[in-house]
């Protein structure tokens, strides 16, 4: 782990690659860096990869509970000047691909590409109102429950059966370790997040990835960002839920890589 201080915080991050166009790594909620430990290894070969701990997260200190989406980009496009990376390509998932179309409105002179996996134009965005109620009321649950009992199973198609066991089980220690303040702020910011207003504005190449199974970001959320962001590119991984990369490692980075060195160029 390194970190810089920015925006008045201790921002952590792994870093793997020296050389090749940067491709920086944005976690959902309830997770940290380590959740794309496979990523890091595999895409450093030819890209400079950087993944980060969102404040609140991992080796990052804590952020106020006044966190919201633009507060979270803002930390990050510090994190992104710090490090003088120049434009990224990002790859967010879940949470951490509303956080990109955040970053992008705010800071598109950061973004060179984005891909999307298991995305959301914010959860009031993407989804109905009974549904955001009902899953911030989960995650706020979550928050006041002690950390070694937190379970995903009220959180239906957050991985489909081709999840292997030790990664399930990686997974559900990443998440025992989530810290309430940081489970309260990400969850209020991605529920009050509504960026369908500027999804048409975006000019850089865009991948939408979405697993066929995912019940926490279905199909017909990928579609309405396919059919509203200029350009974009939808790709379906069959049979895969919402944990698409630790589900299918080999299938999301092929399609992640593939499109990479398509925008990069490399």
């Amino acid at each position: 782990m390194e970190c810089v201080e920015a925006d008045g915080l201790r921002i952590a991050y792994r870093r793997c690659g020296t050389t090749g166009p940067p491709v920086v790594l944005l976690h959902g909620g309830l997770s940290d860096s380590r959740s794309w430990r496979v990523e890091l290894d595999v895409l450093s070969d030819a890209f400079t990869v950087v993944a980060w701990d969102a404040p609140g997260c991992g080796a990052s200190s804590d952020a106020p509970e006044s966190y919201r989406l633009p507060e979270y980009a803002q930390a990050l496009a510090a994190l992104l000047d710090a490090l003088e990376l120049g434009r990224v390509q990002l790859v967010g998932h879940s949470w951490g691909s509303a956080l990109a179309l955040e970053l992008y409105r705010q800071r598109s002179d950061l973004v060179g590409a984005m891909v999307l996996a298991g995305a959301y134009a914010g959860w009031a965005g993407s989804l109905p109102p009974d549904v955001v109620e009902t899953r911030l009321h989960l995650a706020l649950q979550a928050a006041d429950t002690p950390s070694t009992t937190i379970d995903a199973t009220p959180m239906p198609g957050l991985s489909s059966d081709a999840i292997p066991r030790d990664r399930a089980a990686e997974l559900e220690r990443i998440m025992a370790e989530s810290r309430p303040p940081a489970i309260r702020s990400m969850a209020r910011a991605i529920a009050e997040a509504d960026l369908r207003d500027m999804l048409g504005t975006i000019t850089v190449p865009v991948l939408i990835l979405a697993g066929d199974v995912d019940e926490r970001s279905p199909r017909s959320v990928a579609d309405a960002l396919h059919a509203s962001i200029p350009g974009s590119r939808l790709v379906v991984l069959p049979g895969l839920g919402h944990e698409m990369f630790a589900e299918d490692p080999d299938a999301c980075d092929e399609a992640v890589r593939a499109f990479l060195h398509d925008v990069a160029g490399v």
